[in-house]
């Protein structure tokens, strides 16, 4: 029988029957090859000194162990850790390329022809040069708006399959409760339903409907949504920490953005590097078969998170079992681990059956298919418009952009003949980006001092002074920046922190940041114990205020910090991408409204922790010297104008609420539906979001939002629970808002 003749190398196959014609052909290695992800991608090629790419021999020595590759990490990543930058690795005019010689190796090394899975990291945007960088997560969070992520996501997907990438990796499952930990930004917030429904919009906007047997378009991607599970309810808020979860915790708040990911079709998720219950994510079989897959129902893959199946070694003794008790768990395939590559011998040690090896290569394969790789290995999708990459990019950072308190009413910026733009954030790009992004070429994106120069009206003075820098104590800066706001009309002050690393900064085997160099402030491995800016930069805020020229401070940050309300008005950006200087140079200016709302609950210290809305409904005790309540609320952001909420009403399967703008400009304002269980079987939660909806209107106009009460409402609330629902414009605003009539569930509701 020829190649071409058998039943895996046919198209119109169905995609289980060739997975199960190539499974019998294969041998132990090279099953056991097929879930391993051992390189770093940055390995398998070298530029040569005529501009061309060449494969290394560490690539020949992988695929020849196994005769083939299972799956290949960071082949496209750029960054300080894979050392990797614009003289030494792909563009977007040459990332196909390479792709392409990589997987022709690959396809010719193995003798069933077996293409490779090329897994990159996509946290807010491909992170591959040349690649369209988005605002983190924290500021999608703060959007709340999931059909424009989802445009977002779409786009992401496309650059990178145009480039030979297959499967993205994403940050979408943690949940924000601790904001000293560093990876905070990678979170969409504090809340699980807002994560569960940005988490939908993800995998929708990556993979699209599917096809026939359930395959991929050529512009789509399967997703890897991690981490999972409850990796947010780090203890500290330090990173890798152990969590302290109890079943209903997990449930109620870790879990339900894995499972709309779950129902919304996601490919694949990563099992996280905590434990739940003294067993590590990688080794819990209740979580990855007895959740995920016999109760949820996922037929999906199970990657285990960098280096994670090895730790496991402290629980079994050495990598061979720990590799055994990954793969009995419900790990698919490993990154990095040295367990995973004595699966052979673990089989045949009786350690794991083969069984259990043959349906997590099935997993494998089967996602293989549905790429399409053994029908077209290559990709030949040209690379997306740059220019709609900065578009969406753009439109994100501006609806992320979140007013927190405008005392005097300064804002918009509108008859100042002279602004002084000032801060350690003012004229730079490269601290607004984030963790997680390739270098970018110089004269990429656009600063707050540059958008404000190109925005504002002709015969606005805008001058500069940086005053300090993000971190440490040297305030010669300072007088400079005194003179240029004593000199104006208003200040506008650009601070908070960053998650650029730099090539001093060294990393621990997984990548995280191990000892932050140069501004790094945030960022996998950058976690504080408290949550205070550089001194500098109080001392530069303390300073242009005492001129009494009216200061606007935008905060530029990955967490929330803590900042004083001393200047006039105070607004948060997140990280806001290349572009997010444009962005909020446009609200500065009234050229757009601030439409953003915080994602997290902002505390007045870290001494307060936890502070985030949805806790149990107990005696709240404040403390003796300070307040319990967060300096700012989850949910809470202010518009150019006002609005009014009348009381809500409630039918058989909706809330309704009317909502007028009482102000003198038009605006959005995002009615939130909070859900409050006043008899429940279990001890409740104070509040629960359980729906929201922007509403754009003119002044003196009102709407009506209406909320539709569907399955989701009926399996959260058992049988027998009273609520009552409240709609307002934040979780604080809803502890004294108006409540419907109250509610019993009936008996027939579902668990």
């Amino acid at each position: 029988m020829t190649v071409a003749a058998l039943l895996y190398r046919d198209p119109a196959a169905p995609v289980d029957a060739r997975v199960r014609d190539l499974l019998c052909r294969m041998t132990l290695r090279e099953k056991a090859g097929q879930l391993n992800q051992r390189m770093y991608g940055w390995d398998a090629y070298r530029r040569t000194p005529d501009g061309r790419f060449e494969l290394t021999d560490a690539l020949y020595a992988e695929t020849e162990r196994f005769a083939g590759l299972g799956a290949l990490y960071g082949l496209l990543r750029a960054d300080a850790w894979s050392g990797v930058d614009h003289a030494t690795g792909s563009g977007a005019a040459d990332g196909a390329e390479l792709a392409h010689l990589v997987q022709r190796h690959v396809v010719e090394s193995s003798r069933l022809g077996i293409p490779a899975l090329f897994v990159e990291e996509v946290p807010h945007g491909h992170m591959a040069l040349d690649g369209t960088v988005l605002p983190v997560n924290l500021a999608v969070g703060a959007t709340w708006d999931p059909a424009l992520y989802e445009r977002a996501a779409a786009h992401a997907a496309a650059e990178l399959r145009a480039r030979g990438g297959h499967v993205a990796l994403v940050s979408a499952l943690d949940i924000a409760r601790d904001p000293r930990w560093g990876r905070t930004e990678e979170c969409f917030g504090e809340d699980p339903y807002l994560a569960a429904r940005l988490t939908e919009a993800l995998v929708r906007g990556m993979q699209g409907e599917p096809g026939p047997d359930g395959t991929f378009a050529a512009d789509k991607a399967p997703v890897v949504l991690k981490h999972f599970a409850g990796q947010g309810a780090t203890v500290g808020g330090r990173n890798s920490a152990e969590s302290e979860l109890g079943p209903r915790e997990l449930h109620e708040i870790h879990l339900p953005a894995a499972r709309a990911g779950v129902r919304a079709g996601a490919a694949a998720v990563m099992a996280a590097y905590n434990e739940v219950d003294g067993m590590p994510c990688s080794g819990n079989r209740a979580l990855l078969t007895g959740l995920l897959r016999e109760r949820w129902g996922f037929d999906g893959l199970v990657m285990a998170d960098g280096l994670a199946v090895d730790r496991l070694a402290r629980v079994t003794g050495d990598t061979v079992s720990a590799g055994a008790l990954a793969l009995h768990a419900g790990v698919d395939l490993s990154l990095w681990d040295e367990g995973f590559t004595h699966l052979e011998e673990a089989v045949e040690r009786g350690l794991v059956s083969e069984e259990t090896l043959d349906e997590a290569v099935a997993r494998v394969l089967r996602l293989k298919f549905r790429l399409g790789l053994f029908d077209q290995p290559y990709s030949t999708a040209p690379f997306p418009d740059p220019a709609a990459g900065r578009d969406i990019s753009t439109d994100l950072a501006r609806a992320a952009v979140t007013l927190l308190h405008d005392d005097r009413g300064v804002l918009p910026l509108s008859g100042a003949a002279r602004i002084a733009v000032l801060g350690p954030h003012a004229d730079t790009v490269a601290h607004h980006l984030g963790d997680y992004t390739a270098p970018q070429r110089p004269g990429t994106g656009t600063s707050v001092l540059d958008g404000l120069r190109g925005l504002a009206p002709a015969g606005i003075d805008i001058r500069h002074a940086r005053g300090c820098a993000l971190t440490g104590g040297d305030l010669s800066g300072i007088p400079e920046a005194i003179a240029q706001a004593a000199a104006s009309d208003v200040a506008v002050l650009v601070l908070g922190g960053s998650s650029a690393r730099s090539a001093g900064t060294e990393f621990d085997a997984n990548g995280a940041a191990r000892t932050p160099v140069s501004e790094m402030t945030c960022g996998e491995g950058v976690d504080l114990a408290g949550l205070r800016l550089g001194d500098a930069q109080y001392a530069l805020l303390d300073a242009v205020v005492a001129t009494g020229t009216p200061t606007v401070v935008v905060l530029i940050q990955g967490r929330p910090h803590v900042v004083p309300d001393t200047a006039a008005a105070l607004l948060t950006a997140w990280y806001p991408g290349p572009w997010g200087g444009e962005a909020i140079a446009e609200v500065l200016l009234g050229l757009a409204g601030p439409v953003g709302r915080l994602p997290v609950s902002v505390p007045r210290s870290a001494a307060q922790l936890p502070v985030y809305y949805n806790h149990k409904d107990t005696e709240y005790g404040g403390y003796v010297d300070d307040s319990a309540e967060p300096h700012h609320s989850f949910g809470h952001g202010l518009a150019y104008t006002s609005f009014a909420y009348g009381p809500p009403r409630l039918s058989e399967h909706t809330v309704e609420a009317d909502i007028t703008n009482t102000g003198r400009r038009p605006g959005r304002s995002v009615a939130q539906l909070y859900l409050r269980r006043l008899r429940t079987p279990v001890w409740p939660r104070t509040l629960e979001l359980h729906g929201f909806q922007a509403v754009d209107l003119a002044p003196g106009e009102t709407r009506t939002v209406a909320f539709p009460l569907g399955a989701d409402f009926q399996a959260a609330v058992p049988p027998g629970t009273v609520v009552e629902f409240r709609v307002a414009q934040s979780a604080r605003a809803a502890l004294t808002a108006v409540p419907t009539q109250s509610f019993t569930a009936p008996e027939e509701t579902p668990l």
